[in-house]
């Protein structure tokens, strides 16, 4: 079992930045790759990044290529989520969450999920 949980979100305004964490408990956090996800009112919930074991490989989704980084502490057990130059279209819920695939960008990919993080970004 992994315990997550995501912290960091909050309002910003559009050009703004936030750093969400996902911090995880339980079976050995280096044994899974880490990916986050979004959830935007009535709307599915959609890949946005995924980080591989040792974090020497990431993927995006296209449309926050160049804004958002993704990357992991193993030390710390935490993976994290840069977001910059934020738009409105990316307010949503942001979930982190854990699984064995690579590269992983569907949620049948991932085995665990934290509860989430809510993202405003104001106009």
């Amino acid at each position: 079992q992994v315990q997550l949980v995501e912290s960091g979100g909050g309002l910003v305004e559009a050009g703004g930045t936030l750093r969400l964490s996902c911090a995880a408990s339980g079976r050995a956090f280096r044994d899974y790759v880490m990916g986050w996800f979004r959830q935007a009112p009535g709307m599915q919930r959609e890949f946005v990044a995924t980080i591989s074991r040792i974090g020497s490989g990431t993927y995006y989704l296209d449309s926050v290529k160049g804004r958002f980084t993704i990357s992991r502490d193993n030390a710390k057990n935490t993976v994290y989520l840069q977001m910059n130059s934020l738009k409105p279209e990316d307010t949503a819920v942001y979930y982190c969450a854990a699984g064995r695939l690579w590269v992983a960008t569907r949620e049948d990919e991932y085995d665990y999920w934290g509860q989430g993080t809510q993202v405003t970004v104001s106009s």
